[in-house]
């Protein structure tokens, strides 16, 4: 991955013919969904990353929609992360991601969307922490926490370590950067998930963190949470090392 974020008056690199390219910021849970099967599927690529406050202009004529992850191949673009990651999954075959059966498939897209439930509210405890709203963080956590039931109650309909079955699928790599990024929100409020609410979806977690395409984009909860209280206070480190 290149670590720089290219920004205004940057020079786009030079592609290679029939190497897949994806325009990334490196922070950005919807990239590192593209990320997550790019690395599942072993599929060859390279990394461009954008700086999302001071996009490139080469970027900008590329894509109108100006948004990440992209997929680039031989001058042909691809948006919008679900997207993309159905492509990568029909285009390379090898170790499947999505369920065979197309009811399962579409059941799984389904919980896709309903993941929504718990990822509006988390941004809201992100604002809220740097705005210093609390009784807003409060609502917003109990929102989470409904918005996980549903989920702690299909792992149990499943009955499967993961959602995908005995190994993680398409729908737990979808939802897996927000799981990543929990953590903040129980460091943001000071308060952890309800243990016994939350058995299965805890266990899941960090069976999840011990996944080796989980561990090659695993980035660490303090560094996540410094991130956000920079870009939610206006001044975003796209850059930082960690």
């Amino acid at each position: 991955m290149s670590s720089e974020h290219l920004s205004l008056g940057s020079v786009c690199p030079p592609e290679t013919p029939g190497l897949l390219r994806c325009y990334c910021m490196k922070f950005c849970p919807y990239c590192q969904r593209l990320r997550l099967v790019l690395v599942a599927k072993n599929v060859k690529h390279e990394i461009v990353n954008i700086h999302l406050n001071k996009k490139p202009e080469w970027f900008v004529e590329k894509n109108p929609l100006q948004k990440v992850p992209t997929l680039e191949l031989d001058g042909k673009l691809m948006f919008e992360s679900l997207v993309a990651c159905d492509y990568l999954d029909e285009a390379h075959p090898e170790n499947p991601l999505h369920r065979k059966d197309p009811w399962d498939k579409g059941q799984d897209r389904i919980f896709m969307e309903l993941f929504n439930k718990v990822t509006s509210p988390m941004y809201r405890v992100y604002r809220s922490h740097v705005d210093g709203e609390e009784g807003e963080k409060k609502k917003a956590f109990e929102e989470i926490q409904k918005g996980l039931d549903t989920f702690e109650a299909e792992l149990g309909k499943r009955g499967t370590k993961y959602f995908g079955g005995d190994k993680p699928g398409m729908l737990d790599y979808m939802i897996w950067p927000w799981g990543e990024r929990l953590p903040v929100i129980e460091m943001m409020l000071g308060k952890e998930l309800e243990k016994s609410r939350f058995q299965k979806m805890k266990t899941w977690m960090n069976d999840m963190k011990e996944d080796p395409v989980v561990k090659a984009m695993f980035i660490p909860p303090e560094v996540h949470k410094k991130f956000l209280e920079g870009a939610f206070s206006g001044s975003p480190d796209y850059d930082m090392k960690f």
